[in-house]
């Protein structure tokens, strides 16, 4: 196998990561705080971050063979810098990308009323056949890339086309449990409908009317749910990495890196992702810049010059802090206008707090006369608008 020493090295590296995840810190099943995904979330990025220095010696130095062959997306052999380039963008992309799994999950977890203390069990070895997926994906797509160029210009149809998808489509709020996969499944799989504990696999009792010995849980129907959207996802994201590089070193380590901080991104950001509501739309826009860029690769390299990767990476960095900064002045707005109207009202009861309410697209301010819990008063943030909490 190509770059053998690089690809054993880089998967007994997440091997060991994973083993000291699930046997060392997060051995005792518990629910995860606010705080400790914080802190997972940062040591996650920083890891992703610094593997861009890794890449940078090991493209640079020629080690284990990597930068000998050229990329088939811009006919040029990877230096240290252009690699480090390519792998961070790639990076940035599929990170951006993995806020909408993160919507995903939170539904599927709400629907089948998965239990906090469980829900890591579930997104780890969610995560562990997604790098596997991910994987054949990846090494099947270079090898068509490097026989079949022209299927770049397949790949860039495709993200300009989803973008614009994402751009024009609704929000619309499914219940993951009452598909027409879901319901498929009941009727062929041996599924329980109780919980037991944080296994996957229970013996069969009187109640759950299965001839097999054991049944499937609850949260062994979440995992599945957890795959395959993984997999759609992935059907997307990945050619948008293969947009910047065609290296299938540098498009799996970017992946893999992204998709590994998606556990702790969720507990980080499950409450919170709702606050941004121009975030999707950046993603379209991400989507289709990066698909242009596929189509106009030889142009932008002659324009821009050699560098063009980076400032591709400035640009997306520069469309999803937009839309974060966009979404956070809208809301803020949006709370200020609903305390002049309050206060022009002439209502003499004092709120308690005021919070956006939101249905599909359309947010609407609501006052609420009741006291709210942390995570909602941060969502709502209504003392920006002036009020104090009781």
């Amino acid at each position: 196998m190509e770059h053998a020493p690089a690809w054993i090295g880089f998967l007994c590296f997440v091997l060991v990561m994973l083993g000291l995840d699930l046997g060392v810190f997060h051995r005792k099943a518990h629910a995860i705080g606010f705080r400790e995904a914080l802190g997972w979330s940062a040591v996650w990025l920083a890891m992703g971050l610094s593997f861009a220095v890794l890449v940078f010696y090991a493209y640079e130095m020629k080690w284990w063979g990597l930068g000998l062959a050229l990329d088939p997306v811009d006919g040029a052999i990877n230096s240290g810098y252009s690699a480090a380039q390519k792998y961070l963008t790639g990076y940035v992309v599929e990170k951006s990308l993995s806020v909408d799994n993160i919507f995903v999950i939170a539904m599927i977890f709400s629907s089948l009323a998965v239990p906090a203390i469980y829900q890591h069990r579930v997104l780890f070895w969610g995560i562990l056949g997604a790098i596997a997926m991910r994987g054949v994906m990846i090494v099947v797509g270079a090898r068509l890339i490097a026989e079949f160029h022209w299927l770049l210009t397949v790949f860039a149809g495709f993200l300009i086309f989803t973008g614009i998808k994402m751009l024009l489509a609704k929000d619309e709020h499914t219940d993951p449990s009452a598909s027409g996969l879901v319901r498929q499944l009941r009727r062929w799989l041996p599924l329980s409908d109780r919980y037991h504990g944080q296994r996957f696999l229970a013996p069969r009792s009187a109640e759950d009317g299965h001839g097999s010995a054991l049944v499937l849980t609850p949260l062994a129907l979440a995992l599945m749910l957890v795959e395959g959207a993984d997999l759609v996802f992935a059907v997307d994201s990945i050619p948008a990495v293969f947009a910047i590089t065609g290296d299938p070193f540098l498009v799996f380590t970017s992946n893999v890196f992204a998709i590994l901080g998606l556990r702790s991104l969720y507990f980080a950001l499950a409450g919170m992702v709702g606050m941004f509501r121009y975030l999707k739309p950046a993603l379209a826009i991400v989507l289709l810049v990066v698909g242009g860029k596929m189509l106009a690769a030889e142009t932008l390299k002659h324009s821009l010059g050699p560098h063009f990767n980076l400032y591709l990476l400035g640009l997306i960095v520069s469309i999803l802090g937009t839309g974060v900064i966009a979404s956070v002045i809208t809301d803020r707005r949006l709370l200020a206008r609903a305390r002049q109207r309050m206060e022009s009202g002439g209502e003499e009861l004092t709120p308690l707090a005021l919070v956006l309410h939101r249905d599909g697209d359309h947010l609407e301010p609501q006052v609420v006369a009741q006291p709210l819990t942390d995570d909602l008063w941060r969502a709502g943030d209504p003392e920006s608008a002036g009020f104090e909490r009781r």
